[in-house]
């Protein structure tokens, strides 16, 4: 069983896919969010600033769509960070640490030749509740 997760606290999906999907299994549920941009979810607009700047929201973002599926960063297993420039690997670590202070998820972060509206960052999480 799937459950399309869908909150005004992040930004609305801008394709045809869901903020998350929770999927049932035995007693616990699997958590899949689709990656997160640094758009402000009040405005649909990209936030001006830096990469620390939009790293910040896009985490925001994720959070917010953890939560409504019911989690938070402690359940979180497995992420995935896209950076359009891989230079910018240290400031994206140090703000993404804030949020994992211990017992950190696995992780990979790629660079990637572009990513949607041409945003310096993309971060996506699979989480276990």
């Amino acid at each position: 069983m799937r459950t399309a997760i869908r909150t005004p606290s992040a930004p609305a999906a801008i394709g045809p896919y869901s903020q998350a999907v929770t999927v049932a299994v035995g007693d616990r549920t699997m958590v899949f969010c689709s990656g997160q941009i640094a758009l402000d979810p009040a405005t649909g607009q990209i936030v001006e600033g830096d990469v620390a700047v939009q790293t910040r929201r896009v985490l925001d973002n994720l959070a917010a769509v953890l939560g409504a599926a019911g989690a938070d960063w402690p359940h979180v297993v497995k992420t995935t960070i896209f950076l359009a420039d891989l230079g910018d690997f240290g400031v994206v670590n140090e703000i993404y640490g804030e949020r994992f202070p211990t017992a950190p998820p696995a992780r990979s972060t790629v660079q990637a030749a572009r990513l949607p509206r041409d945003v310096k960052v993309e971060i996506e999480a699979i989480a276990i509740v």
